[in-house]
């Protein structure tokens, strides 16, 4: 009878053991052959780091840590209010309504604050022509502001397996109260957020149905998040997603008085002709936008490099640093940066591109003639 026993124990234990063994290499197969296992490691391993930097210490599930890798960290964003020109009304209402009431709710803690009305709005909105600022904005309103900045890629919040689409959202909201305050911000929010019909498909249309319960769900006045869109296509967002971003800014085209601002913060520090008018640069810039005045202030900066790239000198120097000279030589160019800026920038050379004048005007204008001194 104790041997019958005893072998009965023994079998018992060796088919535990059997079945553990199968279950953990039937485990390691399905790993090894899965195919997001790599990426939900690389995103553990990448929202770990990023949050260590933001000194958070939360828990996340595998949801939350996807998400977490579209995280800008402060040192990553380096536009503030100050690099913005033109655009003082706008950032000025910003300030007040969203940063205050995101980053200080303890001064709207009376009546009207608990009733909800003097809280940070669950959504805003910025519209206008390309190029005007509106993803300037929105990283200067994180950078002021102090607050989480989620820089949320649609592809992110999108799964080929029915149902994980839905928990990336649900991630999205968990992770942000979790690090509130927060900032949702979704660049070309109508590519995202367009008018729902019929053609559209069904994990879409579940995926657009749960981002916007969830962001209904912000209703408390302890949750500080707000989702932040950008878009040149206003008429394109769905009424319902409308409805749920209060605040819109327009962000139009710079007038004279704002392109000045914009040309007076992007040549700050270059070396200007005591002959340069800038009067007359504003008058050519009219229809362009901020990035666009950008890009000819880029260009013309290069005016003088090009030319001293193209002197004798400069073609000397270039063969220095390719190899053809001493250790000596190329410390002595090291230290004379400055050579290439030597001559100040003139009205001249703007509007010209690669060395060519183009007579270059806005989109849509009658040509001008070339400015000069």
């Amino acid at each position: 009878m104790k041997d019958s026993t005893k072998k009965l124990v023994v079998d018992l234990v060796l088919l535990g053991l059997t079945n553990l063994a199968a279950y953990y290499a039937i485990r390691a197969i399905l790993q090894g052959n899965d195919p997001q296992r790599q990426k939900r490691l690389d995103a553990k391993k990448t929202s770990g780091d990023k949050l260590a930097r933001l000194g958070k210490n939360v828990q996340l599930n595998e949801y939350e840590e996807q998400i977490a890798t579209e995280l800008i960290l402060p040192h990553q964003i380096q536009e503030t209010f100050d690099s913005i020109g033109g655009l003082e009304s706008i950032i000025s209402s910003l300030q007040e309504s969203v940063i205050a009431p995101l980053c200080y709710p303890e001064l709207f803690a009376g009546a009207a604050g608990k009733n909800g009305l003097l809280g940070a709005p669950k959504g805003v909105l910025l519209f206008g022509p390309p190029g005007t600022g509106k993803t300037m904005l929105a990283k200067a309103l994180a950078k002021e502001s102090g607050a989480t900045f989620i820089n949320m890629h649609v592809s992110t919040l999108t799964n080929k397996w029915f149902g994980e689409s839905n928990k990336l959202v649900a991630g999205l909201f968990s992770l942000a109260q979790k690090l509130q305050p927060a900032i949702i911000f979704i660049d070309e929010i109508d590519s995202f957020m367009r008018e729902r019909s019929g053609a559209d498909h069904e994990v879409t249309g579940m995926m657009k149905a749960e981002f916007m319960t969830l962001w209904d769900g912000l209703t408390s006045s302890s949750d500080r998040i707000v989702v932040l869109g950008a878009t040149n296509r206003p008429t394109a967002i769905d009424a319902a997603i409308l409805r749920r971003m209060p605040k819109r800014y327009p962000v139009k085209l710079p007038d004279a008085v704002q392109r000045g601002k914009i040309l007076t913060i992007m040549l700050a520090g270059v070396n200007l002709d005591p002959k340069f008018d800038m009067s007359a640069v504003i008058k050519r810039t009219e229809g362009f936008s901020g990035s666009e005045i950008k890009e000819t202030c880029r260009n013309a900066a290069m005016q003088p490099v090009r030319e001293y790239l193209r002197s004798g000198k400069g073609r000397q120097s270039v063969e220095v640093l390719r190899g053809a000279g001493t250790a000596e030589e190329k410390a002595e160019l090291a230290g004379k940066q400055s050579r290439p800026q030597s001559r100040p920038l003139r009205n001249s050379d703007f509007f010209v591109v690669d060395g060519l004048n183009t007579n270059y005007a806005a989109p849509g204008t009658i040509e001008q003639d070339p400015i000069d001194n």
